[in-house]
């Protein structure tokens, strides 16, 4: 798999670029502020339908625009697949496949892309939320029918607690309030079993990693924790019903605060290094060594999958944004040394200098706005 074209309209700084991609590594080089990331990140838009830099779509139309569009043209078993989708102000963002109209879910997991960034170490030392995004991230790279499950859980999700805030004085008739709990359980219990599948996936794949970028650091573990119980069956049935006691039994305090208490929303991976808690205890070095290794593991795992549902076809494009500027020599050069041979690199990066040798091929300036000699 690999990305061959890439063209922008209105994305963030560009009102328009377009750029042809080969195989091997391609490095946009340029200072701080001309625009570099912005390409990459329009590429990552298209794999996840969203951004690693902001959480709404909105900075990412350009100043002054109705709306942003970015394209793609993806090789992919053998066949040449476009991509593209509009995001919109005020609007539904819409989507086409191959020129034909597509929802923009429709669009998961045709291009996978696996990134490294400087925000990467939020996933050791920040909240819980940043790594629940990149647990339901994977999850979706390995099944993309999951990201229905998760939108509808979101919805339900946003009813419901509205449901609590409203009736926490007026206790009389919760019928639609069983009824939220019943939708809330069904699709809370597949995408916890979704994550406890991922997360046992790529355990081994981060253990392996972390002893690449660490060698001497100890072991490095992952382990989901919930809001349910320390022990947790796999089965998406029997976690919908795990789930749906659970909310029974917490209503008089969620009556009580307005708000959910239960459910994947409230659960975590926990980032364990040498037998410890990362977060709170590992080194900024080890940070970024546990960092790496979650972004490594999934791509190993990801390069790995082959599994019915989940569309893939060789390596997933690895995009590396100014991640090099971050890490010390040693890190910097496993870091280079585990991904040299992958099939398609896109590396940011503000010198040329900050890119190891080994990952050196293709250098595309980036100056305000204008990308090579375009």
């Amino acid at each position: 798999m690999r990305v061959t074209h890439v063209q922008l309209a209105d994305f963030r700084s560009y009102a328009q670029a377009e750029v042809e991609l080969g195989p091997g590594v391609t490095t946009f080089v340029g200072r701080n502020g001309q625009g570099k990331t912005n390409l990459v990140e329009a590429l990552r838009y298209l794999s996840v339908l969203g951004s690693h830099r902001v959480a709404a779509d909105a900075p990412l139309i350009r100043f002054g625009a109705e709306r942003a569009i970015v394209r793609a043209k993806v090789e992919k078993a053998g066949r040449s697949l476009g991509l593209e989708v509009t995001l919109n102000a005020g609007r539904a963002n819409t989507a086409r496949l191959n020129r034909g109209a597509a929802r923009p879910r429709d669009l998961l997991g045709i291009l996978r892309t696996v990134l490294f960034a400087p925000e990467d170490l939020a996933l050791v030392k920040g909240d819980p939320s940043g790594r629940r995004a990149f647990m339901d991230e994977l999850c979706v790279a390995l099944q993309p029918a999951l990201a229905g499950d998760l939108s509808d859980y979101e919805r339900v999700l946003r009813q419901r607690t509205s449901m609590l805030k409203t009736s926490r004085h007026a206790r009389g008739d919760l019928t639609m309030l069983d009824i939220w709990d019943e939708k809330l359980a069904e699709l809370g219990g597949r995408i916890v079993a979704a994550r406890l599948r991922a997360v046992r996936a790529l355990g081994p794949h981060v253990w392996k990693a972390y002893q690449d970028v660490a060698p001497d650091g100890g072991e490095c573990a992952i382990v989901y924790t919930s809001s349910l119980a320390d022990e947790m069956p796999e089965d998406a049935v029997a976690l919908s019903e795990l789930l749906l006691a659970k909310l029974r039994d917490v209503r008089p305090k969620e009556l009580e605060r307005g708000v959910t208490l239960a459910g994947p929303q409230r659960d975590d991976l926990d980032i364990r290094l040498a037998g410890m808690p990362a977060k709170g205890y590992a080194s900024h070095g080890e940070s970024w060594s546990c960092a790496l290794a979650l972004r490594i593991g999934t791509y190993d795992l990801l390069t790995s999958d082959t599994g019915p549902d989940s569309g893939a076809d060789g390596e997933p494009v690895l995009i590396l944004d100014d991640v090099f500027a971050e890490l010390d020599a040693g890190r910097r050069a496993a870091l280079a040394a585990r991904l040299e041979r992958a099939s398609q690199v896109l590396i940011t990066a503000a010198v040329a200098e900050d890119v190891p040798a080994v990952l050196a091929g293709r250098a595309i300036p980036v100056t305000k706005g204008r990308v090579g000699d375009e």
